[in-house]
């Protein structure tokens, strides 16, 4: 196992010898609480326009609003200075694309075993799934009603950005 970190500890070493974010305090300095998709494809700071220690960035499979995400805007608002809320899924998403039978197939092939008992939560329609998501959190009661919130789909192919709710 030794050794294969080697290129990403090499990259972290350029990082430091440049390294101009420390003292910074945690707070969201642009008052921004994010919620997308793991996807590689999505640079969070970048396509808003933000640096770090401008938002609070959670991800989750899909980008949904999961319990752990829900808890990360809580305290983002409560504790961090979070007072917009962006809920950002994206174009070509694999949790759109397959059923939850094909997904998880695929896992277990990939896995060589079996995946029966993993949660895999699919996404039918993007949209009204970005809709509960969005309503869930303004409806939160530890995330307040003077708290913005915004469901956005993000398009991979181009970079847009377009607001749905």
């Amino acid at each position: 196992m030794s050794g294969g970190f080697d290129d990403l500890l090499a990259a972290n070493a350029e990082y430091v010898a440049d390294f101009h974010y420390g003292g910074f305090d945690g707070i969201a300095h642009a008052g921004i609480g994010l919620v997308t998709c793991m996807d590689s494809r999505i640079p969070p700071l970048e396509m808003l326009g933000l640096k770090p220690g401008d938002a609070k960035v959670l991800r989750s499979a899909g980008g949904r609003v999961t319990e752990i995400t829900l808890t990360g805007l809580v305290l983002g608002v409560q504790l961090l200075g979070v007072r917009r809320i962006m809920i950002i899924p994206h174009t070509r998403c694999a949790m759109a694309a397959m059923s939850e039978d094909e997904l998880r197939a695929k896992v277990e092939l990939a896995a060589g075993k079996p995946a029966g008992y993993l949660p895999i939560s699919v996404i039918p329609d993007q949209l009204e799934a970005l809709r509960r998501d969005v309503a869930a959190v303004r409806e939160h009661p530890l995330i307040g009603d003077e708290i913005l919130v915004g469901g956005f789909m993000y398009d991979v192919d181009n970079g847009k950005l377009t607001q749905i709710d």
